[in-house]
């Protein structure tokens, strides 16, 4: 009976934590779900009814706000896939090759350029964005995207830098020592021994640096002043005007449009995102 009462009360609990996390998730969600609601919905109709429930479907939203800017909304989209190609590839390479230097090699004061790259996550980007943006005019880069693209090729991402640092780590050093017998160097050894082995690691910094990069509007903001330059999140606030109005519903409905690659991209890569953080010590 003893047991019977205490599974009887086991099962209590975890109904009863099921159901706040039920609870919790389903207000979490409402907001993207009604925007996708009100994607559907007239602008007159959007913030009068702020349920979910649709008495009919209109699609016109996602037409004209597809075209409502200066180019079609694809061309935005094309822009914000360049910076993202350029952070990820910049990323990978740079990052993985500072990790290696600071994981496998001995060199004077690693210990504290280590210790000093750790302290630049803490640094917020709103204290180099004015230094850097004089930087970037001074040789003409304002209004291109190399002053999104060429600071990943300097591993400036200093959490991604850790994170492969931990991965290393953990890879046993006599792969390297039985590469060495066999006469690699350190570059053959970083190609051909470590990098094949840091796929969990490289595939997390990639969905990281795209949601990140395909997120960022401040940046963006800063440096691209020509519409024709427009990543999508600034091409989303061009909607919002205070003077002639703003369109709700084509702003919604490329909402969503602009979240589906984002969405894309971690559904597929949750299970390389989930191992590459359970696997570097990051707990």
């Amino acid at each position: 009976m003893g047991s019977l009462a205490f599974s009887r009360r086991a099962r209590g609990r975890a109904l009863f934590k099921h159901l706040i996390l039920i609870i919790s998730g389903a207000v979490m969600i409402y907001p993207l779900l009604w925007m996708v609601v009100s994607s559907v919905r007239p602008d007159e109709l959007i913030f009068k009814d702020p349920g979910l429930w649709l008495n009919g479907l209109d699609m016109s939203n996602y037409s004209s706000g597809w075209s409502a800017l200066t180019h079609p909304f694809g061309h935005y989209m094309l822009n914000s896939a360049i910076v993202v190609i350029g952070s990820i590839l910049g990323n990978l390479i740079s990052c993985s090759m500072a990790a290696y230097a600071f994981a496998r090699l001995k060199f004077t004061a690693s210990k504290l350029f280590f210790g000093i790259m750790l302290l630049t996550i803490m640094l917020p980007f709103h204290v180099v964005i004015v230094p850097q943006y004089v930087l970037f005019s001074q040789i003409g880069w304002v209004n291109t995207f190399w002053p999104l693209i060429v600071p990943k090729l300097l591993a400036t991402d200093a959490f991604f830098v850790f994170l492969m640092v931990q991965f290393i780590r953990g890879i046993p050093k006599d792969l390297d020592e039985a590469a060495r017998i066999d006469g690699a160097g350190h570059p053959r050894i970083f190609l051909r021994v470590i990098l094949p082995l840091m796929v969990p690691a490289l595939a997390t910094t990639t969905i990281f640096t795209f949601i990140w990069t395909w997120n960022d509007f401040f940046g963006a903001l800063i440096y691209l002043t020509d519409p024709d330059m427009f990543t999508v999140p600034v091409a989303l606030r061009a909607f919002v005007d205070s003077q002639a109005g703003t369109s709700w519903g084509s702003l919604f409905a490329m909402s969503i449009v602009s979240l589906l690659p984002v969405f894309l991209v971690f559904l597929f890569g949750q299970r390389f995102l989930i191992k590459g953080i359970a696997t570097t010590g990051i707990k």
